[in-house]
């Protein structure tokens, strides 16, 4: 009898701590679906970025990204970037997104062929500011042990 109350206080505890990930939240359809279609990234800027370089996504420098191109597509959270630059690598990839209910933005840069659930590294990022026609994702970056926002401008393509 012992061993039956200590087993399910053990399992209470379980479900009790557990924390709630970006990914374990409900969605936000309502600004999914504002997010739909063509996008460019207008500007990326933060503290310092005249002395500091920021490596976004492990891709390339953030100033590579102004230009940058995106589709998103809100019924089945897929979607494509392209970093198009002069003077920096081009790149090009499928994508998988969405905006959980406590507004981050949640992002897995796939490769070619490789379905989203084998990739295990994504992004989460805070949407910001978003209207009709624009939207900010905020990513927290550590730059001498205190922590900065960069901001994505995304500007709407027609």
């Amino acid at each position: 009898m012992k061993k039956v109350i200590l087993v399910c206080t053990l399992a209470v505890f379980m479900f009790a701590c557990k924390s709630t990930s970006a990914t374990s939240t409900n969605t936000d359809r309502k600004a999914q679906v504002a997010i739909k279609g063509n996008w460019e990234i207008s500007s990326v800027t933060y503290p310092g970025s005249q002395y500091i370089k920021v490596e976004t996504f492990q891709l390339a420098d953030s100033d590579c990204f102004v230009g940058s191109t995106w589709k998103f597509v809100s019924n089945n959270n897929k979607g494509t970037m392209a970093l198009t630059k002069s003077n920096c690598a081009a790149f090009s990839s499928p994508i998988t997104w969405f905006v959980n209910d406590k507004g981050q933005f949640v992002l897995k840069i796939l490769d070619a062929g490789i379905k989203a659930k084998k990739v295990r590294d994504g992004y989460v990022l805070n949407l910001a500011n978003q209207t009709e026609s624009s939207f900010q994702l905020v990513d927290r970056i550590d730059v001498g042990g205190k922590m900065t926002d960069v901001v994505y401008q995304f500007q709407k393509v027609n």
